[in-house]
């Protein structure tokens, strides 16, 4: 498995679980220097850093991209897959087309959460998730086309009305004919949701793709109650080789959270 922290450069989101802000440059030699793998990263746009600078850098600091958000979408513009209104929605299906396409240039799946959505008012949650998967479908193809894959990621109740759990997402992915489509296990919003994280994660085998790296309390590992080792344990029985991302505050400081997760990494994973 292979270390990976997050790097956000969506000053509207800036309350939000990511590790690293504002500098990519800087972000990039200070997880270099702590002996992280790879970044993650959050942008407004899929043009807002060009792909012969994004490639410069990761050749630069010999680090990978592990994954793009495209939660900008959402938080920016207002698009989300299972709006009702079909302009809508063909707008969240471009914008996130457009991300896979900027990850593509260096291998990296583009992960879809916030711009799931949710079952609006007076919406058929049937109607909704085909939805969900009408869009997943497209965007399943259009990363096979470049060569990468599309990462869906449950999220806890509080985010969406759709799929809260490893099961339910295993279940949906299995019912479309694109099986270019990985599920995140996010281990803080599956401490809200599961009974059990490790059987979970056995559950759901080969389906996981993408992991992200945060405590109970959506800190840096190690600052909660998530029994980690019950974790790491799944993981490996399951022959997990991915990325295990850190998604969480950056408290007390970005450089303090960074350094907590590295040390939470090598002690469950190294």
């Amino acid at each position: 498995m292979k270390s990976c922290v997050t790097i956000a450069l969506v000053p509207a989101i800036r309350t939000g679980p990511w590790i690293y802000w504002d500098d990519l440059e800087v972000s990039m030699a200070k997880a270099i220097d702590l002996g992280f793998d790879a970044v993650e990263l959050f942008t407004p746009a899929a043009d807002t850093i060009s792909a012969s600078r994004l490639i410069e850098l990761t050749s630069r600091f010999n680090l990978g991209v592990a994954a793009v958000g495209t939660g900008a979408g959402k938080v920016l513009h207002g698009l989300t897959l299972t709006d009702p209104d079909p302009q809508i929605r063909a707008r969240a299906v471009a914008f996130i087309a457009a991300m896979i396409s900027f990850g593509a240039t260096v291998g990296a799946p583009a992960i879809i959460g916030s711009m799931q959505g949710n079952v609006a008012p007076g919406v058929a949650k049937a109607q909704a998730l085909q939805w969900l998967a009408d869009g997943l479908i497209t965007l399943g193809e259009q990363a096979e086309q470049q060569g990468v894959g599309l990462i869906y990621e449950p999220l806890n109740r509080y985010e969406t009305n759709l799929i809260n759990d490893l099961k339910t997402g295993v279940d949906f992915l299995r019912s479309l004919p694109t099986k270019r489509v990985a599920l995140l296990a996010d281990l803080f919003h599956m401490n809200l949701e599961e009974r059990s994280l490790p059987e979970s994660i056995r559950a759901a085998g080969s389906y996981i793709g993408h992991v992200h790296f945060a405590d109970s309390n959506r800190r840096a590992m190690g600052l909660g109650h998530t029994a980690m080792d019950e974790v790491a344990a799944a993981l490996r029985e399951i022959g997990y080789t991915g990325y295990i991302s850190a998604e969480a505050f950056p408290y007390p400081d970005s450089d303090q959270a960074a350094q907590q997760t590295i040390q939470s990494f090598k002690t469950y994973f190294r």
